[in-house]
């Protein structure tokens, strides 16, 4: 449980460290079918995870944009 936790915190930290370091960056709109842009994610075990690192592979992101919100 303590090492669910660590990793929740390190990726929340993780990704408000990257917003604010890259709020220069142009976004891209993505539309079906379209190829996704490389780019890095932290794992919930601790490890940093590039697109382009898993080419090949099935790769599955799940994305919960309210999981850590009171609404």
């Amino acid at each position: 449980m303590v090492r669910s936790i660590v990793s929740t915190v390190y990726a929340i930290a993780f990704g408000v460290v990257r917003a604010v370091t890259h709020r220069g960056e142009q976004l891209v709109e993505l539309k079906a079918g379209d190829p996704a842009p490389d780019f890095t994610l932290p794992g919930t075990d601790g490890r940093t995870y590039r697109l382009k690192d898993l080419a090949g592979r099935p790769v599955v992101i799940a994305w919960f944009p309210k999981a850590f919100t009171g609404g």
